[in-house]
C-alpha cells in the first residue's frame, strides 16, 4: 500500500490538472466569444441610435422611411444571429452543470476543483445572460421603431389622400408663366444632354440600343418559335376553344410586355454601363420608359381581350364597333395617367411650384373620370355589356371628377391611377388564373397546342398529359403570383424596400409550438427534391440503358439494380431537402416514437413486405421476366416493388402478391438459372398393340421437332399397364420451357396422325356390368315390355371394370 498510494496520488494530481486546464480553456474561449458578442451588440445599439435620428428628420420622405427600415429589419436579423451564437455555449455550461451536480448541504464537503468549476461555469452563465438581456433590449427597441415607421407612412398615405387644395389659388393669373418657365427649364435640360451625347456619346449610345434590341428579340423570337401560335390568334379558326381564347390573351399580352420591359431595362442599364446618363436624365428617362411599357400592356391587353377585327376570338361577347371604342378609350385612359406621371416625376425633380403639380393632376383626374363615364355610357345591341358594369364604371367616373372638383387631387389622382393600372393588372392575372385553371382540367392540356404536339411526336398518353397539365397549371399559378403581386403592392403604395424585408420575413419563416416552418426553406426542399428525383430518374436510364445494356446483364439483374438505384436515389434527395428546408429531424423524435410503436402492432405486415421486397432485390430467388409458380398463381413476373410483386398470368390477369408470402412459401421457378425444361407427354395404346413399334413411333416423333433439343435426347418410358391402355409417355427437353404448350400441341397431333396411319388404337376407360338375382331372368328376347320392366326393378346389381360391355341384342318386334 505505501508503494501504490504515491502513485495513486499523482495520478490524481495529474486528472486534476488535465480538467483545470481544460476548463480554463473553455473559460477563455467563452469569454472571447461574450466580448465579441458583446462589441457587435454595442455596434447595433450605436447604429439604431443613428436610424431613430434619421427617422426624426425624414418623417415626410416615404421613400427614405422605406430605405431605414430596411435597416432596422437588419439589425433585428443580427440580433438574433448574436443570440444564436451563445446556443452552443450555454448548452455545454448546462451539460457540465448537470454533470457536476449540485453543491452539496452544509456539513458536507467536495473536492476544492469541483467546487471551482462549479463557480467557474455559473459565473460564465451568468454573463452570457446578461449579454443576452441587452441584446433582447435592443431588439424590442429595434421593432418598436419599425412599428413607428409604419404608422408614420400609414400617416402620409392617409395625409396624401385626405388633404384638400383650393383651386382657386392654384389656377391664378401666375399659373401659364409657371408653365412656359418650367417648360424653358425642361427643354434646355434635355437639349444640353442631347447635344453632349450627339458629340461625345453617340457610339455608346447606339451600342445601347443594339445590345437591348439583342435582348429583347431574344426573348420574343426564342418565344415565337417554342410556343408558335399562342401570341397571336388565328383568323382562319372559326371557332376556337375556351381555352385557346383565353391562352391567346394571356400570352399575346404578357410575353410581349415583358420583351419590351426587357429591352427598356435593358437600355437603361448599358446607358449606365457607358455612362451616357447624367443625375435627373435618368430620372427622365426611367419614368419615361415606365409610362411607355403602361401604355404598351394596357392596348395590348384590350386589343388580345376584346380583338375587333376577329370577333370570334373575343372573350367578351359585344359588338365590333363598341370593342374597338373601348380599345382606344382604355389605352387614351393608359396616355393620359401615363404623361401625368412623366409630368410628376419632371416637376418634383426639378422643383416646380406647388400650382403646376395640383393643375396637371387636376386635368388628368377629369380626363380619366369623362373616360370612364364614356365607357359607361357605351350601348351594345347584343346586350352583353353588363349593367354593373357600365354602373360601376359611371360611379367611377363621377367620383374621380367630383374628388378633383372638391380640392381632394391627391385622392382623384390615385383613384383614376388604380382604375387604369390595377384594373389591368387584375384583368391579365385573371385571364391568366383562369387559361391555368382550364389546362389543368382534366383533358385540357391535350387540347392545346403543346399537347397535341406531344400526343403527336413522342405518343404521350392521355394520363401522362393530364399530369403534365396539372404541373403547367400550377407553373403559370406561381408565376402569376411572383410576377402580379409585387406589381400590385408597387401600385398601391409600397415600396420595393417593403416587399424586399415581407420577403426577409417570409424566409425567416415562423415558429408553431417547437416547430419553425420557413416558407423559402419549404420551397427550396422542393425545389431540391424536384431536382434530385430527375436526376435519379435520369440516372436510372443512363445506368440500365448504357452501362448495363453494354454489359449485356440480364434483364432480371437489370430490372434489380435499376429499382434498388432508384430507392436509393429518392432517400437520398429526400434527405438533402429535409436538410436544405432547415427542418431539424430532431423536433420529431416523438413523431418516431409513436411510429416505431404503430410499426410493432398496425404496421407490422408492412414492415414485413417491405424487408421481404429488399430480401428479393439482394438474393434474386427470381427476377422480371421469369415464369414462376407461387401457390395457384402461375404466370411471369412483371415488377419487384419494395412491399409487393406483380405477376401477369396466361389469362393476361395482373395478381399482386405481398412480398411476405413469395419469401415465407415455396415458390417454383421455371426459368430460374435459364430456360432449359423438360415437359411430358403421356399417351396411352390398346392392348394386344406392337409395343416396340409404339416405342419406335413415339421417339421419331420426339426427335423430329426443331423444338426439341438433341442433347439431352428424347426419351420414350413405357410406364405402365393400365386398366384399359398400355401407357407411355414421352420426355423431351426444350431450350426455352415457355415453348413447352406450342411443343405438346404439335406432338399430340403428330402421334394421333401418326397412330391413325399405323392402325394404333388409343382406347378409352371401359367397364362390364354384371347382373345378380334369385329370379330367373326371363326368356331371351323379351316378349313385352312388362317383363323389360320387371328385369330392371331386381335389387341387386353389382358393376366390374371387365373391358367392353357386353349386351345380347334385342329382337325387333315382328311387323
Amino acid at each position: 500500500m505505501s508503494l501504490a498510494s504515491p502513485w495513486r496520488t499523482l495520478f490524481l494530481s495529474v486528472v486534476a490538472v488535465v480538467i483545470a486546464a481544460a476548463a480554463a480553456l473553455a473559460q477563455q474561449g467563452g469569454g472571447a466569444l461574450i466580448e465579441e458578442q458583446r462589441s457587435a451588440i454595442q455596434k447595433y445599439s450605436t447604429r439604431t441610435d443613428d436610424l431613430e435620428r434619421q427617422i426624426s428628420v425624414n418623417d415626410s420622405n416615404d421613400g427614405k422611411l422605406v430605405e431605414i427600415r430596411l435597416e432596422l429589419s437588419e439589425v433585428a436579423r443580427q440580433l438574433i444571429a448574436s443570440s444564436v451564437a451563445f446556443r452552443p455555449r450555454l448548452a455545454e455550461i448546462n451539460a457540465r452543470l448537470e454533470q457536476l451536480g449540485p453543491a452539496p448541504p452544509d456539513g458536507q464537503s467536495e473536492p476544492d476543483i469541483v467546487t471551482a468549476e462549479r463557480q467557474d461555469m455559473t459565473a460564465a452563465k451568468a454573463e452570457i445572460n446578461a449579454v443576452l438581456g441587452l441584446a433582447e433590449s435592443l431588439s424590442i427597441r429595434v421593432n418598436g421603431l419599425i412599428e413607428k415607421i409604419g404608422d408614420m407612412r400609414s400617416a402620409l398615405f392617409r395625409n396624401v389622400l385626405t388633404k384638400r387644395y383650393s383651386l382657386s389659388e392654384a389656377f391664378a393669373g401666375e399659373l401659364l408663366d409657371d408653365v412656359y418657365k418650367e417648360y424653358s427649364n425642361f427643354y434646355r435640360s434635355v437639349s444640353s444632354w442631347l447635344k453632349f451625347v450627339f458629340q461625345y456619346k453617340f457610339e455608346s449610345v447606339l451600342a445601347a440600343a443594339l445590345f437591348a434590341l439583342g435582348a429583347a428579340a431574344v426573348l420574343v423570337v426564342g418565344g415565337r418559335r417554342i410556343f408558335g401560335r399562342i401570341f397571336e390568334p388565328d383568323p382562319a379558326e372559326e371557332a376556337p376553344s375556351y381555352l385557346e381564347r383565353f391562352s391567346v390573351a394571356f400570352w399575346s399580352t404578357l410575353l410581349p410586355t415583358m420583351a419590351l420591359g426587357v429591352f427598356l431595362l435593358s437600355t437603361l442599364f448599358f446607358l449606365n454601363y457607358f455612362n451616357v446618363l447624367r443625375g435627373d436624365i435618368g430620372v427622365y428617362l426611367s419614368s419615361l420608359f415606365m409610362v411607355v411599357g403602361i401604355v404598351f400592356g394596357v392596348n395590348r391587353l384590350a386589343n388580345a381581350a376584346l380583338t375587333p377585327r376577329l370577333p370570334n376570338w373575343r372573350l367578351v361577347s359585344i359588338e365590333s364597333r363598341t370593342a374597338l371604342v373601348l380599345v382606344g378609350v382604355f389605352t387614351a385612359m393608359a396616355v393620359v395617367i401615363g404623361f401625368n406621371y412623366f409630368l410628376a416625376v419632371v416637376t418634383d425633380t426639378m422643383g416646380s411650384p406647388l400650382s403646376l403639380t395640383i393643375a396637371r393632376s387636376f386635368a388628368a383626374s377629369t380626363v380619366v373620370g369623362a373616360l370612364l363615364i364614356l365607357i359607361g355610357l357605351l350601348r351594345d345591341g347584343g346586350g352583353a355589356w353588363r349593367a354593373w358594369l357600365r354602373y360601376t364604371a359611371v360611379g367611377l367616373g363621377g367620383f374621380i371628377i367630383a374628388a378633383a372638383l372638391f380640392g381632394y387631387i391627391g385622392l382623384a389622382t390615385f383613384t383614376s391611377t388604380q382604375v387604369v393600372v390595377t384594373g389591368t393588372i387584375l384583368i391579365t392575372a385573371y385571364i391568366g388564373f383562369l387559361t391555368s385553371r382550364a389546362i389543368g382540367a382534366e383533358g385540357g392540356f391535350a387540347e392545346t397546342s403543346v399537347g397535341r404536339w406531344l400526343a403527336r411526336k413522342s405518343g404521350t398518353e392521355a394520363t401522362t398529359l393530364d399530369q403534365m397539365g396539372l404541373a403547367v397549371s400550377l407553373a403559370i399559378n406561381l408565376m402569376i403570383l411572383l410576377i402580379f403581386l409585387p406589381l400590385l403592392l408597387l401600385m398601391w403604395g409600397f415600396q420595393l424596400g417593403d416587399i424586399e424585408a415581407w420577403a426577409y420575413s417570409l424566409s425567416a419563416g415562423f415558429s408553431i409550438g417547437a416547430f419553425r416552418f420557413s416558407p423559402g426553406g419549404i420551397l427550396t426542399g422542393v425545389v431540391v427534391f424536384t431536382i434530385g428525383y430527375f436526376v435519379t430518374r435520369w440516372f436510372q436510364g443512363w445506368l440500365d440503358g448504357v452501362v448495363m445494356a453494354r454489359g449485356r446483364l440480364d434483364m432480371g439483374v437489370r430490372n434489380s439494380i435499376r429499382t434498388v438505384v432508384g430507392y436509393a436515389g429518392l432517400a437520398l434527395a429526400t434527405l438533402i431537402a429535409i436538410s436544405s428546408a432547415g427542418i431539424d429531424l430532431s423536433s420529431f423524435a416523438l413523431v418516431a416514437g409513436g411510429l416505431s410503436l404503430g410499426i410493432g402492432f398496425g404496421l407490422q405486415n408492412v414492415v414485413s413486405n417491405f424487408v421481404s421486397g429488399l430480401i428479393l432485390l439482394a438474393e434474386r430467388p427470381f427476377k422480371a421476366g421469369d415464369w414462376i409458380v407461387a401457390g395457384n398463381v402461375s404466370g411471369t413476373v412483371k415488377k419487384i416493388s419494395v412491399r409487393a410483386t406483380e405477376i401477369e398470368t396466361f389469362q393476361r390477369q395482373s395478381v399482386i402478391l405481398p412480398n411476405s408470402e413469395l419469401i415465407n412459401s415455396a415458390v417454383g421457378n421455371w426459368t430460374h438459372r435459364n430456360k432449359l425444361g423438360r415437359i411430358e407427354i403421356p399417351v396411352g395404346v390398346a392392348y394386344g398393340s406392337d409395343v416396340k413399334k409404339v416405342h419406335a413411333m413415339l421417339l421419331e416423333l420426339a426427335r423430329s421437332h426443331p423444338l426439341v433439343l438433341k442433347n439431352p435426347e428424347p426419351f420414350v418410358l413405357f410406364a405402365a399397364f393400365g386398366a384399359s391402355s398400355l401407357d407411355f409417355e414421352v420426355r423431351v427437353f426444350l431450350g426455352d420451357v415457355t415453348n413447352s404448350v406450342i411443343v405438346q400441341n404439335d406432338l399430340r397431333f403428330a402421334i394421333i396422325e401418326k397412330f391413325e396411319a399405323e392402325g394404333i388404337e388409343i382406347p378409352f376407360p371401359q367397364s362390364v356390368i354384371s347382373v345378380k338375382s334369385d329370379k330367373p331372368l326371363p326368356p331371351w328376347p323379351l316378349d313385352d315390355d312388362a317383363a323389360e320392366a320387371e328385369l330392371m326393378e331386381r335389387p341387386s346389381a353389382e358393376a366390374k371394370p371387365a373391358g367392353k360391355a357386353r349386351r345380347r341384342p334385342r329382337k325387333p318386334a315382328p311387323g
